[in-house]
């Protein structure tokens, strides 16, 4: 080492002593580093502002030293840092990709330091610093990761549970349901029925065959009834879907706008499901515009799908509704209004057909959705 310190040379005892000094610092830093890292319960923001606090001390002249740490848009600093030329850097790579930086400079000049230059020692270890928390951050990530499939994991058993729980509950009401509407359907061809019995017979029809839709969507939502795929034309489910709700739209004051593309290829898919998804689609999005809007579907052809858009200008989802929409059993609407089971129900006949479903929305602002159909099935791919 060719450092002037203290206007004199330094002699080998002092440039031992001196090289000595200086790597116990830096081994210092390291292992406050290393200890910071393995200490449970510590955020990662605390850590990373522990770490930068580990730099001055560890330099040749702490008392003018200043430290960074740049990660991700975020930046940890010690105390009164600011911008120096007598700066060093180095990158923090995590997996290949540069995240941020480390960094530490002099504030100051004072005799022996030239502008700019740092100790080989120095140089190593900010190296050696910016290495410790990229492989920080990795594990800080596979632990997230791990953490969140694990909650992933425990959601699709938890549904499977349910789906189970579902098609027990749902064989088990068929029979009794299928006594109740034929009896009521047979009192109500009893010849002299009163007007108001008529009626009352009437409103236990409509209410079993309401509960007998939703044991459908109970067992579609099961797998219990799985999908008969045959070559269909989008189009025309499409057409057969709005024949039912046209009417429903007009009284709601809703105007409702097809664009369907005309040169739209054939599928392989279950028409009746697929009308299902529409419908519900279009359910939701009349009950998302009370006060009237403008409800829009629409057909496109994809290179190797087929895309279905119901877009509405109603009210909107927040985030957190977002995040639970296709959860079964989820619903907005208030008692009595919704099962919570139709958009459980479009998920899965999507993924069963092998598409997708993308959603936007926001407040006040409507909704889009959009499905996706591959034009052969997985198989045939």
């Amino acid at each position: 080492m060719t450092r002037d310190l203290h206007n004199g040379m330094l002699s080998s005892a002092g440039h031992a002593e001196f090289g000595l000094r200086e790597r116990v610092k830096e081994l210092t830093c390291l292992y406050g580093i290393m200890e910071a890292a393995v200490r449970p319960g510590t955020a990662l923001e605390e850590l990373l502002n522990n770490i930068v606090n580990l730099l001055p001390p560890a330099m040749q002249h702490p008392e003018i030293a200043v430290g960074r740490l740049n990660l991700d848009q975020h930046s940890y600093t010690t105390k009164n840092f600011r911008e120096s030329p007598l700066q060093l850097a180095a990158d923090i790579i995590v997996s290949g990709r540069r995240r941020g930086n480390v960094e530490v400079a002099y504030l100051e000049e004072k005799p022996g330091i030239e502008s700019g230059i740092f100790l080989k020692e120095e140089q190593s270890l900010i190296a050696a610093v910016a290495n410790h928390v990229a492989l920080i951050v990795e594990r800080r990530q596979a632990e997230s990761d791990r953490s969140r499939l694990q909650h992933q994991l425990q959601h699709a058993d938890r549904l499977a549970t349910i789906g189970q729980l579902a098609a027990g509950v749902a064989h088990e009401l068929n029979e009794p349901l299928a006594n109740i509407l034929g009896f009521a359907q047979l009192a109500k061809k009893s010849p002299g029925l009163a007007a108001q019995t008529e009626q009352d017979i009437a409103k236990i029809v409509a209410s079993a065959l309401h509960a007998r839709e939703v044991i459908r969507k109970l067992l579609t939502f099961a797998r219990q009834m799985p999908p008969t795929k045959t070559q269909i034309q989008l189009n025309k489910v499409v057409e057969d879907g709005l024949y039912f709700l046209e009417s429903r739209c007009i009284k709601q004051g809703v105007r409702l706008i097809c664009r369907l593309s005309p040169d739209l290829p054939d599928i392989t898919a279950d028409a009746t499901q697929l009308q299902q998804v529409l419908v519900n689609l279009m359910v939701n999005a009349l009950h998302a515009m009370p006060n009237g809007g403008r409800l829009t579907v629409t057909t496109l052809a994809g290179d190797s799908h087929v895309l279905l858009g119901v877009e509405d200008t109603g009210i909107g989802m927040t985030e957190e509704v977002k995040s639970k929409l296709f959860t079964p059993f989820f619903t907005t609407k208030d008692v009595g209004q919704g099962t919570g089971l139709g958009l459980a129900v479009v998920h899965g006949i999507v993924t069963s057909h092998g598409g997708a479903i993308h959603v936007e929305s926001e407040t006040g602002q409507g909704t889009r959705f959009e499905i996706k159909l591959p034009l052969m099935e997985a198989e045939e791919i």
